[in-house]
């Protein structure tokens, strides 16, 4: 396995050599500079894996390229931008990188209500509240139709938290859920995410897949035709919130992308963080399924909260993911590829050192480290047992 990192560029305070002393050899990145639906040129790819170069690593996967709203929306004219999306895969095979994640998410991508959420040790780490979620779809943001779409319980309790909240409160939480998380490819206030959310009124998720379809069928070709393998990631959290649809969710969601143009460059990024924050995906089985159709891994574990649907991130070896268990699938479905297959630890804890010093929320360097050698040592162990 390919032991990768994902890296925010040259601001990212974890720097290029702190990576290679890490041990990872590959580097995740995207042209993060770039605005959505613009072309991404030879010369700034070549000079962004040249960068990488030089420091001795390799730019392994790009993650990600955005996918513009007007693609998801299947607005006038996104055939445009569909095409300066496929024009930025022949620009980066151009220059030697073949694996490309992205995801279908509408407006928000990977969402959480706290950042720096206190665990007995003293670290800290990213988690997902259903009820200050809720505070903020009903109270907060006034969305019409939020009471219907949570359970009547967690309703309840939010409806007691937000009474109890300041405004300093609403306001942190309010820019935790739409100020965009790293690597996050929008942000918005909330005048403007409630205009954006708008355009969504009558999109549900059968029309969100059949924009993903036709998508698809525009640059997979594109993709075949250069060597690039595409990977989308799934939806974090699995499940509609404010009222989006979600169409990469569960077995049966990737299963109908897969189908929906049945080619090898049609694939999966497999996180078993995402995944793994709903109960009724069998991670292990999955991943045995579509072992053909994985193109890179996120290897986090996720532990669901007593409420069924709260869950915060847990150390790599612990919560609700069997590692152990992944990590011997993702072998197998080497042996089935017949290549190496690149994965990088995700959302690390935030450890005590990481706390001292300039660290992006979930993406810590010791923290992240600990995850990799963890990792590290599984793959090695179950290497050896083969």
């Amino acid at each position: 396995m390919i032991e990768t990192w994902r890296w925010f560029g040259p601001h990212d305070p974890v720097t290029l050599d702190d990576i290679r002393q890490a041990g990872a050899s590959g580097i995740v990145t995207a042209l993060h500079e770039l605005p959505n639906g613009t072309v991404w040129s030879v010369e700034a790819i070549a000079a962004r894996r040249d960068m990488i170069a030089d420091a001795g690593l390799r730019w392994e996967v790009v993650e990600s390229v955005p996918v513009h709203e007007d693609i998801k929306r299947a607005a006038p004219g996104w055939e445009v931008k569909a095409e300066a999306w496929a024009q930025s895969l022949r620009n980066l095979a151009a220059c030697g990188i073949t694996t490309v994640c992205y995801n279908f998410m509408p407006l928000l991508d990977w969402t959480r209500t706290d950042l720096a959420y206190a665990l007995p040790d003293g670290a800290l780490c990213l988690r997902y509240d259903a009820v200050d979620a809720a505070v903020f779809d009903i109270h907060i943001l006034g969305r019409s139709g939020a009471l219907s779409d949570h359970r009547p319980d967690i309703v309840e309790r939010a409806a007691k938290r937000y009474s109890d909240m300041s405004s300093e409160a609403c306001e942190a939480l309010t820019r935790t859920i739409i100020a965009g998380l790293p690597g996050a490819e929008e942000s918005f206030d909330l005048d403007s995410f409630r205009a954006q959310l708008a355009l969504y009124d009558d999109i549900d998720a059968a029309r969100l897949r059949k924009n993903l379809a036709a998508f698809l069928r525009y640059v997979v070709p594109v993709a075949e035709e250069v060597g690039v393998r595409l990977g989308i990631h799934p939806d974090d959290p699995p499940f509609p919130i404010f009222g989006l649809p979600r169409v990469v969710s569960t077995e049966d969601d990737l299963q109908a992308i897969l189908d929906m143009v049945n080619s090898p460059a049609n694939g999966l990024t497999f996180c078993t963080g995402s995944l793994g924050a709903r109960k009724d995906n069998a991670l292990v089985q999955m991943l045995g399924r579509f072992a053909a159709r994985v193109n890179f891994l996120h290897l986090r574990a996720t532990s669901l909260e007593q409420d069924g649907v709260s869950f915060h991130e847990a150390p790599h070896l612990a919560g609700d993911v069997d590692m152990v268990a992944i990590v011997q699938a993702a072998l197998e479905a080497e042996a089935v590829q017949g290549r190496s297959l690149p994965f990088r630890p995700d959302h690390g804890h935030m450890l005590a050192h990481d706390q001292r010093v300039d660290s992006t929320p979930g993406y810590p360097y010791i923290g992240r480290l600990r995850g990799l050698a963890e990792l590290r040592g599984v793959i090695h162990a179950l290497e050896k047992r083969r």
